[in-house]
């Protein structure tokens, strides 16, 4: 059993007054059901999915606020689920994953994932991260200021969610485009790694992960000529990282 709490602890309702509606797709039962009392609990209409092809008839059937995806899952796994909704959809996606490893962690960033939970957790770790989800989305819906961004190579437009370097489109998930854009907001400025999830991902920062570090190499692999020798996104070794100055 991965949830290491009594399923009677709930996890807390939304601070806004707003009914969310959540995809979770787990395909050891006990783990899902508990999930899923406990969210429904909190106030959340949860609809379960027991492998990852049920899990996309249910996305495809009705609109979701978030999607929680177990990694191993039989007929479909959770990055065919991710790489599925990710060409329909930029809802928020969380990967339970046994696994752990960065390899897994790139290819779910990769795939277009926005934050991942490493089995065994608790429900009060599943709670910190839906809020913060929950509150980025809501953070990111508001208008930016600036509105649009250029620094060297880089352009990044807040109001259009799109990045250009010289002059060309690159795609980045909606975690990427929060990260690019606060380091290029605060061009010149050293952000500790605390800062950086407690800004993007909207959470305390957690030692023995490397979110944020896979996070940049995702980054430089767009925007640099050479993300083994960046111009752009710079690392103060023992700190955290910079967007250099023009």
């Amino acid at each position: 059993m991965a949830v290491q709490e009594k399923a009677t602890e709930s996890i807390s309702a939304p601070t806004e007054k707003r009914f969310y509606r959540i995809l979770l797709a787990e395909d050891e039962a006990p783990l899902r059901n508990l999930l899923k009392l406990s969210l429904e609990n909190a106030g959340y209409q949860v609809f379960p999915a027991e492998d990852g092809q049920q899990a996309i008839e249910l996305f495809d059937a009705q609109p979701v606020d978030l999607v929680i995806l177990d990694v191993m899952m039989p007929r479909l796994d959770g990055f065919g689920v991710c790489r599925h909704i990710r060409k329909r959809s930029d809802v928020p996606i969380i990967m339970l994953t046994a696994l752990g490893n960065t390899d897994d962690l790139v290819h779910g960033f990769e795939l277009g994932a926005d934050d991942y939970i490493t089995k065994p957790f608790t429900f009060r770790e599943v709670e910190a991260r839906i809020q913060a989800i929950l509150r980025r989305v809501e953070w990111s819906q508001r208008k930016l200021t600036p509105q649009i961004i250029t620094i060297g190579r880089v352009t990044i437009d807040a109001e259009a969610h799109e990045v250009f370097v010289d002059g060309q489109p690159r795609h980045l998930t909606p975690i990427e485009f929060q990260l690019l854009y606060y380091l290029m907001s605060h061009a010149g400025e050293t952000i500790p790694k605390a800062t950086l999830f407690e800004q993007v991902w909207g959470y305390k920062f957690a030692g023995g992960t490397n979110l944020i570090e896979v996070g940049i190499r995702r980054l430089r692999e767009k925007i640099e000529e050479d993300p083994s020798r960046p111009t752009h996104i710079l690392t103060t070794r023992g700190v955290g990282y910079r967007f250099r100055e023009p």
